[in-house]
């Protein structure tokens, strides 16, 4: 909301966002920091894509991520009809619209391509939590500065990393410091969570296989393999709404774990150990104090394999690695995610006490370089400061 005066009277306009979240984490960044938008404007105007958690704030949902989260060459390449569709009805939408600011929230790829867009008919770009250019495709910062009116950082090595390619930003901190904390007002005990969901007290082995159908393909069935036979454990595996659960149920077939679903925090929250596919979850098990092992793989083989090894910049593959700057946790990327690899660590995970002792102590030195709490609070704040200018 911004004030204007017309004919000697102040009055008060209310301000339209747009907002593009193609994947289920920034469905949910991008719901907390619409919940801070509404306080910082009373009179927020809200159109997106997003998912179920944005649409729970308020506003219009006219496209739902689970219609764009294509991963992997070949798979993009057989929905480029698909794609290219969704970007024109956003581009037509995005004029009829006509937001004050068009807020993009990670999803590289497509928001890119919308970010020119709307650069070429004079949209406001804010740009929330950054494409992860300082892993790959470091050439983008040059349409990032060419695109993007603000950039709204949540890693600290971020801010560096930007700074130097001359791209001043506004670091506000993580979100999941903000969802984790939310959660844990109202998170169920450990006796009401396993007599909720018919589990005994045995400790939890948590899976987690991604949010996209491709890497629960690749990834699933590994850590079925890898986790059976320990029947000193639960096997629990927190399940996608996005993703049929008759693709779950079919790789399953035969095993002991339990699918569960609207319970990924739950289950970290109650996790003795981890199994978690490369993304926002290693964060959010690192941010619940799990022990974990990241793990990896698209289509391709050893010509991706090959490929990644090139053009990826850093060498570390999950959030708290990139963070601390060092492997504190195992990474199994590509060819080297098998079911021995990843079975072998799973043992010291769950036998070594100093190994586990070790994780926890990185877990806290990460905590630290993270900083405080309020990252929503504090991007939508200076959001609406910007465009009040």
């Amino acid at each position: 909301m911004t004030n204007k005066t017309l004919g000697g009277i102040e009055i008060e306009i209310s301000m339209k966002y747009y907002i593009i979240a193609g994947e289920a984490s920034g469905d949910l960044h991008g719901s907390n920091l619409m919940k801070e938008l509404k306080v910082a404007d009373a009179a927020a105007e809200f159109r997106f894509f997003g998912g179920d958690l944005m649409q729970q704030v308020g506003g219009k949902l006219v496209k739902h991520y689970r219609e764009m989260a294509f991963m992997g060459f070949l798979n993009v390449l057989l929905n480029i009809r698909t794609i290219k569709r969704n970007m024109n009805f956003c581009k037509q939408d995005l004029l009829d619209y006509r937001p004050d600011v068009l807020i993009l929230i990670d999803y590289a790829g497509f928001n890119l391509r919308i970010a020119e867009f709307a650069k070429q008919n004079n949209i406001t770009v804010y740009y929330y939590i950054s494409p992860k250019l300082w892993a790959w495709k470091e050439y983008r910062v040059k349409k990032i500065r060419a695109l993007v009116d603000e950039m709204f950082t949540i890693f600290p090595f971020e801010t560096a990393f930007f700074k130097k390619h001359g791209v001043d930003v506004n670091y506000v901190g993580n979100p999941l410091f903000d969802s984790i904390g939310e959660f844990k007002k109202t998170a169920k005990s450990k006796a009401d969570f396993l007599k909720e969901h018919q589990l005994d007290e045995r400790p939890i082995i948590a899976l987690l296989a991604g949010s996209r159908v491709q890497e629960i393909k690749y990834i699933l069935s590994v850590m079925r393999d890898a986790v059976a036979g320990r029947n000193e454990y639960q096997l629990v595996l927190p399940g996608v709404n996005s993703v049929d659960k008759k693709l779950y149920e079919q790789i399953l077939k035969g095993s002991e774990i339990k699918l569960l679903f609207n319970a990924t925090y739950d289950v970290l929250n109650h996790a003795h150990t981890a199994l978690v596919t490369s993304g926002t979850a290693s964060l959010e098990t690192a941010l619940f104090n799990v022990p974990q092992t990241v793990l990896y793989k698209m289509e391709g083989g050893r010509v991706m394999d090959f490929i990644a090894r090139r053009l990826v910049k850093i060498p570390w593959a999950s959030l708290p690695n990139i963070i601390l700057q060092k492997f504190a946790i195992q990474e199994y990327i590509q060819l080297e995610m098998t079911v021995e690899n990843v079975s072998a660590e799973l043992d010291k995970l769950l036998n070594d006490k100093k190994y586990r002792q070790q994780i926890f102590d990185d877990y806290k030195k990460m905590n630290e370089l993270m900083g405080e709490p309020g990252c929503s609070k504090r991007a939508a704040e200076k959001m609406v400061e910007l465009l009040k200018r």
